[in-house]
């Protein structure tokens, strides 16, 4: 095979890596994540509001790498189960606050312990995730500039 055909090997494709391992990060999740009545993007908002409590749905979608049509159908999800709220902004019609409910905060208990369990699964040390945690986070700001 010559070098320009070597470059189209699966297993020389750094992005089907990535897709891969995601797709069974997110399958170790699931059980958990089931359990609290959750999907992994519903959980994934509740971490920033468990921390912000409150924000608006344009830094949600940056901090998630998420658009609004993406996003829209989760917040919905998650305004039906009582875990947030949705509002517009008095000083800006436009921007659409999200912020956390009782409901929502008392959930933050039942998935504590979820990163524990998933960290379980992975068989890197200590070091290496915290190196992956690195590179992936490099990674996604080079598609910021």
């Amino acid at each position: 095979m010559n070098e320009q055909n070597e470059g189209l090997r699966l297993e020389n494709q750094t992005c089907f890596r990535l897709y891969a391992a995601a797709r069974e990060v997110m399958k170790s999740y699931r059980p958990y994540l089931d359990a609290i009545g959750l999907t992994y993007t519903q959980y994934i908002v509740l971490i920033i509001l468990w921390e912000k409590r409150e924000c608006s749905v344009k830094t949600l979608g940056e901090k998630l790498y998420l658009d609004s049509g993406t996003l829209t159908p989760v917040l919905k999800g998650l305004e039906a189960k009582g875990f947030v709220s949705r509002r517009r902004s008095e000083s800006d019609e436009r921007v659409v606050l999200v912020r956390i409910t009782p409901q929502g905060e008392a959930l933050r208990e039942k998935a504590a312990g979820v990163p524990g369990k998933i960290a379980a699964c992975i068989s890197l040390d200590q070091a290496e995730a915290a190196e992956l945690h690195r590179l992936l986070y490099k990674l996604l700001d080079s598609f910021k500039k």
